[in-house]
């Protein structure tokens, strides 16, 4: 079992880890995991690794088998031994940007309250694709009422449920395109907003801001035809943060 250190605390930039394995690839598995892997339209991490003797640049992670993480080294020179104690330190700054993008982009999915056929997150920009015939007639609207939202500084929680209930409530998955990952049992849910002033709650594994304000302020950008029935709906932060 790989520990999740990335799902159990999103803002931890540092972390010791043993190597369990190396792939034919080149690639390096861990007991825990800090660098996030590539999913859900959210790149993996970078940063790097250090051990005794030695350090590498880590380009990217990657889904492994079952719940393992593969860690992307940025050349093929000098990998860790196996059972070697690594020090992992991801770009802190690269994932707070996505960390930031990523709820926006749930923000954006409230804003306009269309079914979401595709999504990309970056490092300071992203975008969602809706079904969406016409683009909106307003788009200053939509940019005011996205910075509204996040201004209300609303709380990111996550909380857990099992397949049967995403079955009995169908209406939780935006995406049409992406599909909760099945076989675990459990699908993560993250909220925005509590009680009376829960804004947004839909299933998603990536990484999140702990509360909205902390996005900062936002320009919509392009809105660009994707065919007969959907629009690419561009946003980006105004502050590297």
């Amino acid at each position: 079992m790989t520990t999740l250190l990335f799902r159990e605390d999103p803002y931890l930039r540092e972390a010791e880890a043993r190597v369990t394995a190396l792939t034919g690839e080149g690639g390096i598995v861990c007991d825990a995991a800090l660098f996030y892997p590539t999913g859900g339209g959210q790149p993996g991490d970078s940063g790097t690794l250090a051990w005794e003797g030695g350090e590498i640049a880590i380009a990217t992670a990657v889904k492994g088998e079952g719940d393992s993480v593969v860690l992307v080294p940025a050349e093929p020179r000098g990998l860790p031994p196996e059972g070697a104690r690594i020090t992992q330190r991801i770009d802190w700054p690269r994932r707070h940007a996505h960390m930031r993008i990523h709820t926006a982009l749930h923000l954006l999915s409230v804003v306009i309250p269309l079914p979401v056929t595709g999504g990309q997150i970056g490092a300071g920009k992203g975008r969602l694709d809706f079904l969406m015939p016409e683009p909106p007639e307003d788009k200053q609207a939509v940019e005011d009422a996205l910075n509204a939202l996040a201004a209300r500084d609303l709380p990111v929680s996550e909380s857990w449920i099992d397949e049967a209930e995403l079955d009995a409530n169908p209406g939780l998955v935006k995406t049409l395109s992406v599909q909760p990952p099945r076989g675990a049992g459990r699908i993560r849910l993250v909220r925005i907003g509590e009680g009376d002033a829960q804004v947004d709650l839909q299933p998603c594994g990536g990484t999140h801001v702990a509360r909205t304000g902390e996005i900062g302020a936002l320009r919509l950008g392009k809105v660009e035809n994707k065919g007969k029935q959907n629009r690419r709906v561009h946003i980006s932060l105004l502050e590297a943060g």
